[in-house]
């Protein structure tokens, strides 16, 4: 997502091979457009969305359409022009925030459960925290709460329990590109490399695209397992590809959901056992490869 004409339509064309209209004015592209990245064996999805502008989430430029499909992502690159002022990425995180959407934050550490009586019960782990119990309560009236239990795991503010208590939340990992860095001094590239979820590149000069893709990879949290049939070798093709920390039974769902009957032990190979091949259960975690 970003602003129109910082380099979305360029960048989806060089790294999935996708053809999306690349011009010198503003709002190129009107509808989304898919690609697929191939990335160590896996499949990437690469949306290009239509440039947004200030008010988006208000329906501006058909930016509730454009929020709502990046809502169903699992991760979210912001597309800024590295000669224009970074100060751009407020504008576009203010947008996405006014829509539910959490960038490189966790859940809060609230629970939160209503009940049928018993009035506002508020306990913390946390000594002196930033929420109080009349605050708490205030919030809780605006909401017309009056039965319920808090508990806070952390410290949290009154804004990440107005977020618990919406439930619309969701939490995106991001990464910053910032695009047109054939342009712009070593000094400057240098800052933006310092800076955390920062990826500079140039779309046009394809340069540090290979930075980028290895920080997509690992912000997926992605890892690949391949079958081996019995008496022939791996299948190093097509990987089937899992969140990570996924389990074996994870890996049978994946394939078929009635794979996970049958299961008595499945014969594992890699670094999530000590021998290989080693017979493991269903809730065996496994590794990348």
């Amino acid at each position: 997502v970003g602003f129109p004409s910082v380099g979305k339509s360029t960048l989806l064309n060089k790294l999935t091979g996708t053809f999306s209209e690349v011009a010198s004015y503003e709002f190129t592209t009107l509808t989304c457009v898919p690609g697929v990245i191939r990335y160590r064996g896996a499949k990437i999805q690469l949306l290009d969305l239509p440039g947004i502008i200030e008010g988006a989430k208000d329906g501006k430029g058909r930016g509730r359409q454009v929020i709502s499909t990046a809502r169903t992502c699992n991760l979210i690159l912001i597309v800024l022009d590295g000669l224009k002022p970074l100060s751009h990425r407020f504008l576009i995180e203010h947008e996405l925030e006014g829509f539910g959407i959490r960038l490189n934050k966790k859940p809060p550490g609230i629970v939160f459960r209503k009940k049928e009586r018993g009035g506002i019960n508020f306990t913390s782990r946390v000594s002196n925290p930033q929420l109080d119990k009349e605050a708490v309560k205030q919030i809780m009236a605006e909401y017309r709460i009056h039965n319920a239990d808090i508990h806070l795991r952390e410290d949290c503010t009154d804004e990440d329990l107005i977020d618990v208590i919406e439930g619309s939340r969701i939490y995106i990992p991001c990464i910053y590109v910032v695009n047109k860095i054939d342009q712009m001094t070593e000094y400057e590239i240098a800052d933006l490399e310092s800076l955390p979820n920062y990826c500079p590149i140039s779309a046009h000069t394809e340069e540090n695209l290979t930075n980028l893709l290895e920080m997509v990879w690992d912000q997926l949290r992605m890892i690949r397992v391949y079958t081996k049939p019995k008496g022939q070798l791996p299948d190093s093709e097509e990987p089937v590809v899992l969140a990570k920390d996924a389990t074996v039974e994870q890996f049978c769902k994946k394939i078929h959901k009635g794979l996970i009957k049958d299961l008595k032990f499945a014969l594992v190979w890699g670094t999530s056992v000590k021998h290989n091949p080693q017979k493991v259960g269903k809730d065996h975690v496994l590794h990348d490869q």
